[in-house]
């Protein structure tokens, strides 16, 4: 059965513009997710993630308000335009704690894909084990940047 959301949240020790950076700024983005990333931060900006062993993969930026939201639609298909009927979307939203971010990603649309049910399922269930294996990936990177608050 497809729930058609990932809700993932973790809180870094680091400060949100921090956090902000390595979320949106490709040199970052290509160190905790993707091997190569292509990000236009604006509302209609244009990219592409690249991992070396599955493909590279467009995206479309959605909302950006720095240093708190940033969402695009995405689709793990090889040379697909996202839109709102073939894509999901990924919010990421950061709020300070302290001198800590809490980062909330939230993955949405994947009852809505125009696929077979199957299909739709095992995608939801490897991007729910892929962020939970990123977001990972991000705590690590952004603690060996030497940025991360220690108390």
């Amino acid at each position: 059965m497809v729930l058609g959301r990932i809700d993932r949240e973790i809180v870094v020790e680091a400060p949100v513009q921090t956090v902000w950076e390595v979320l949106t700024t490709p040199a970052h983005i290509c160190r905790w997710f993707s091997d190569e990333a292509e990000v236009e931060t604006w509302a209609g900006g244009r990219g592409r993630l690249t991992w070396h062993e599955h493909g590279a993969y467009n995206l479309r930026v959605v909302a950006v308000d720095e240093p708190h939201r940033f969402a695009f639609l995405w689709i793990r298909r090889p040379g697909v335009e996202p839109d709102e009927e073939n894509s999901t979307l990924v919010d990421m939203r950061l709020t300070a704690q302290g001198q800590a971010t809490r980062l909330r990603v939230i993955e949405s649309g994947f009852a809505d894909l125009p696929w077979p049910e199957g299909e739709r399922a095992a995608y939801e269930e490897e991007n729910r084990q892929g962020w939970e294996r990123e977001l990972l990936e991000l705590e690590a990177y952004l603690d060996s940047l030497g940025l991360a608050l220690h108390p």
